[in-house]
């Protein structure tokens, strides 16, 4: 089974969506901050990424630096899931390594459509 890790600070977003992923028959992992998500990684890697941007602790944006840094760090599909919606972040995001980008509120289709786009499903 594919495994997600969701990364988001809010519990309420986090269990939006492991209801999708799980829906999609990902195998979900969770983690509120980008230091949390990094032991996960360091653990093993798992085949996805849904990544908030603003986090405490530290932010999506120095998490997926740390990741790709990794060795293997390349491998799993990062889509950044935000509420910055400017054409700067997304540019940042998609330079520092992310696969794809959604933003918040988002939902089953946009979800589903994305990690299509990047080839998980």
């Amino acid at each position: 089974m594919r495994t997600c890790l969701v990364v988001d600070d809010s519990s309420v977003i986090r269990k939006v969506a492991r209801r999708i992923l799980e829906g999609l028959d990902f195998q979900i992992v969770e983690a509120e901050d980008g230091e949390k998500a990094l032991e996960v990684c360091k653990r093993g890697f798992p085949d996805a990424i849904l990544l908030d941007w603003n986090m405490p602790i530290m932010d999506g944006y120095e998490f997926l630096g740390n990741l790709r840094r990794m060795p293997g760090g390349d491998a799993p599909k990062v889509v950044f899931c935000t509420t910055e919606n400017d054409v700067a972040h997304i540019a940042r995001a998609l330079h520092a390594g992310a696969n794809e980008y959604i933003m918040k509120p988002f939902d089953k289709d946009i979800v589903t459509a994305k990690f299509q786009e990047v080839g998980l499903i």
